[in-house]
């Protein structure tokens, strides 16, 4: 699976990434440890237990980080250079152990790069639900992707096809 060239995205077109990823509390206790996140409501089950929720809340960036991440095999696996920021991003509901988070992308904008004519900015709108199709995050987010018609004719930007190398006018 590899994800779309600039070219491709069309305005308005909607993507339901699948599978959904169920959170584990070993996720969340690995992501909020190495991320350096003392915050006892996603690490500590007594204080969790007491507090508004009554239970461990996942860590917020572990929702984001999922919902993106689901998007990329469809979307940006391979065509992307990077993403350019992320905005308006929201938590509307809170994610709990043992949820399923699903996500779903919107293309909202695009436009070829004014200072780099082998690339495209585009603009997507990422949702994430929950198994109970509660809205828990949403974010729009920029990203330069690569212009198919600024390969090389018969070239990939996936390095895995072994056609980096003939993109970068090596030899294989």
């Amino acid at each position: 699976m590899t994800g779309m060239y600039f070219e491709e995205f069309e305005i308005g077109k909607r993507y339901e990434h699948h599978p959904g990823r169920t959170v584990t509390a070993a996720d969340n206790m690995l992501f909020t440890t190495l991320s350096m996140n003392p915050q006892p409501l996603h690490l500590d089950a007594k204080f969790a237990g007491e507090a508004q929720f009554g239970q461990i809340l996942v860590n917020s960036l572990f929702t984001f980080a999922t919902v993106i991440g689901l998007s990329v095999g469809e979307t940006t696996l391979g065509t992307t250079v990077g993403n350019l920021g992320f905005d308006e991003t929201k938590f509307p509901n809170p994610v709990f152990i043992g949820d399923t988070i699903y996500s779903s992308t919107v293309i909202m904008d695009k436009r070829e790069s004014k200072s780099r004519p082998e690339w495209g900015i585009v603009t997507f709108q990422h949702e994430g639900h929950n198994q109970r199709g509660e809205l828990i995050c949403t974010c729009l987010r920029k990203g330069m992707m690569i212009l198919r018609s600024s390969l090389p004719e018969g070239a990939s930007a996936t390095p895995w096809h072994g056609s980096h190398a003939a993109a970068q006018g090596e030899s294989k």
